[in-house]
């Protein structure tokens, strides 16, 4: 990215007076973290802003601040439109479709389409949220203690609580800025990766009794029904996927979740060096980095799971 580009988003947000900020459907931690922490601090700014996520906050980031102010539909008119942590603007949801091309793209996926009139695209950063823990500032923005938390929990939970392979240096000094603003680290580590509900916990038993492993991949299953059974309230996997990425002797892990209207959500991890699972993920009209990446395919899941494990295989040589 040029010095040009972040001179020309400044000025594109300084103008700003009625900012849309949306992200991805089914949000994880960062997506989350980037729309609050982005929009908070345009909000202490002095502008008007509306921040949807179609499917809403799930309850692991409820406790932020700002997570209240989530809209699952946008209302109104907005003079600046601001996608973040998203490498497909299909993933952002039909509901955003009337608004055309967002204004400004912030993200850091290797896979994304740059489908914004200005592209802020990071792939070494670990997390959208350490891209804005960086600009926000340099942008002329003040990175409070409920900016810092939101961007803190997008840090956390997209290095797994700092354990994936493109952790950098730069990550860990950027934990320990937010922190030094106030953001509580073992707080927002706890709420983003090791609570969880007793049905979330049901969900996780339904997937890990269907494990399978073959030819190098280990693979979960969750259906409707297990979704149903457990009073799990959420369309994600419960972050099972990261028990899946666990476990030893495999070179991929992979997790495909039933949605409805037959859909399936499949997650991949690279489990060892070498493998580029974002390739994968592409070829299924999705994307993310080379260690972790997901898509949704339409399909019944049976039909979905056979084609997907097979395709995977020979693109991995596996």
């Amino acid at each position: 990215m040029s010095d040009s580009t972040a001179a020309d988003i400044k000025a594109r947000l300084d103008a700003a007076k009625k900012v849309l900020i949306v992200s991805h459907v089914r949000p994880d931690g960062d997506a989350v973290g980037a729309l609050l922490g982005l929009g908070l601090a345009l909000q202490d700014a002095g502008k008007q802003v509306q921040m949807v996520l179609t499917d809403g906050v799930h309850p692991s980031f409820r406790h932020l601040q700002g997570a209240d102010q989530v809209r699952t539909n946008p209302e109104g008119t907005f003079d600046t439109y601001i996608v973040v942590d998203c490498a497909d603007l299909k993933r952002a949801g039909k509901a955003l479709e009337p608004y055309g091309q967002p204004d400004i793209n912030i993200d850091h996926h290797i896979t994304n389409q740059k489908f914004g009139k200005l592209n802020l695209i990071v792939p070494e950063a670990v997390a959208t949220s350490a891209i804005l823990t960086d600009y926000l500032p340099v942008w002329g923005y003040t990175i409070t203690q409920p900016i810092a938390a939101a961007l803190l929990s997008g840090i956390i939970t997209d290095t797994l609580g700092f354990r994936t392979s493109n952790m950098n240096p730069q990550a860990l000094r950027q934990a320990a800025a937010l922190m030094e603003i106030g953001a509580d680290l073992p707080h927002l580590y706890n709420r983003a990766l090791i609570s969880r509900s007793f049905q979330a916990a049901r969900y996780w038993g339904a997937g890990l009794s269907s494990l399978q492993r073959a030819d190098g991949i280990v693979w979960g299953t969750l259906t409707l029904e297990d979704r149903a059974q457990a009073g799990y309230n959420s369309n994600d996997d419960a972050d099972l996927i990261n028990v899946i990425s666990s476990i030893d002797e495999s070179a991929i892990g992979m997790i495909f979740v039933e949605q409805p209207d037959e859909h399936v959500k499949i997650s991949w991890r690279a489990l060892q060096p070498g493998f580029d699972v974002s390739q994968v993920a592409k070829h299924f009209g999705g994307g993310g980095h080379p260690a972790a990446a997901g898509a949704d395919i339409p399909g019944k899941l049976s039909e979905i799971q056979a084609l997907v494990l097979k395709t995977t295989r020979e693109m991995l040589g596996l």
